[in-house]
């Protein structure tokens, strides 16, 4: 039997007056105005889901454009705490900070000094803003002269348990100092468990663990790594940071991380992952975040800067699919520009 369209056929749809019959159903109806369309969305985005980063640096009254990142600087810790004033003001509930300490060793020194950056911004800002949640990313990264997120054997590899002993050090010193969720980034083995068992011990049973379960070794997050000067000085990541065509190993390292004690589970990358938050929003009952990262932001500020495409359209597409895919807290470079404007337009 033939599938090919024969016009003649059409008579039979068509009533007496030859035109087609009038549709009952009409999907359009709930797409005719804004105000319909408000009503009748399925998902939408709202400052509360938003968490800021906020790159901290030594210094005094440091404001320092990132140029890969046009609009967003790094900040010495009284800067800092202006920058998490103007985003409670917005109504944002929480940022997260990632630290440049002045000097870099093999031992990642500073990850775990009560003086580093992000210990003093955490102090700083939680006196002054006390009920705005500050999140600290912990790996090794940022604090390593070699860039790679843990400590090294002397055969160059990375030794994933003296590493996890550096995280649940540095997460002791993030809870001594009032953070409210330490984040754990760097992707070693069995480091949720021991970051939890670190902090009981220290009586800070209360505070979360936001782990980075599911972070792929990605190609879009070369813009980060000038901002917080983390680039690998030889090799790369692929040791410890997931495999981008795998999807099932993310759901089991996600399902590891919530039986070790992670309060929250985040995936990273989000705009080539979101099939994966939707597999890991299936897969756990503890609330889901995405990090949408430094080169998906500089992308698009790149193609709004000529004229490629509307930014503030790009970006509330970019934000609610995340939404749609199952997160409930986006980390995002444009989380203070899109909360003013959801402010704006609720008045």
């Amino acid at each position: 039997m033939s599938s090919t369209f024969d016009p003649t056929t059409m008579e039979s749809v068509l009533d007496g007056a030859g035109t087609l019959p009038v549709p009952t159903i009409r999907p359009r109806r709930l797409r005719r105005t804004a105000a319909m369309r408000r009503l009748t969305a399925e998902n939408r985005l709202s400052a509360s889901d938003l968490v800021q980063p906020i790159f901290v640096v030594p210094g005094e009254g440091v404001e320092r454009d990132i140029a890969s990142m046009p609009g967003v600087k790094q900040f010495s810790v009284d800067r800092a705490v202006e920058e998490a004033r103007a985003c409670a003001a917005s109504g944002i509930p929480a940022v997260i900070l990632f630290g440049i300490p002045p000097e870099k060793d093999d031992a990642a020194s500073w990850l775990g000094r009560a003086d580093g950056p992000v210990q003093r911004a955490i102090r700083a800002i939680k006196s002054a803003l006390p009920e705005l949640l500050v999140i600290a990313d912990l790996c090794g990264c940022e604090y390593t002269s070699h860039g790679h997120c843990g400590l090294l054997n002397p055969d160059g590899d990375i030794d994933n348990d003296r590493s996890v002993a550096l995280l649940a050090r540095g997460a002791v010193s993030y809870a001594q100092c009032g953070v409210d969720i330490v984040a754990p980034s760097d992707m070693m083995d069995g480091r949720v468990a021991a970051i939890r068992a670190a902090l009981d011990r220290a009586e800070h049973q209360d505070i979360a663990i936001m782990s980075y379960a599911v972070k792929y070794a990605s190609a879009f997050y070369g813009p980060f790594r000038e901002a917080a000067g983390s680039t690998p000085a030889f090799g790369d990541r692929r040791t410890h940071q997931m495999d981008p065509p795998n999807a099932r190993e993310a759901v089991k390292e996600a399902l590891l991380d919530v039986a070790e004690g992670a309060d929250i589970i985040l995936v990273k990358p989000a705009l080539s992952y979101l099939d994966v938050v939707a597999s890991v929003r299936r897969a756990v009952n503890v609330p889901v975040a995405v990090y949408n990262v430094s080169g998906e932001y500089s992308m698009i500020k790149a193609a709004a800067a000529r004229g490629w495409i509307d930014e503030e359209r790009a970006v509330d597409e970019l934000l609610v699919s995340c939404k749609r895919a199952g997160a409930s807290i986006i980390i995002t470079y444009f989380a203070r520009s899109i909360a003013t404007r959801l402010a704006k337009a609720q008045r």
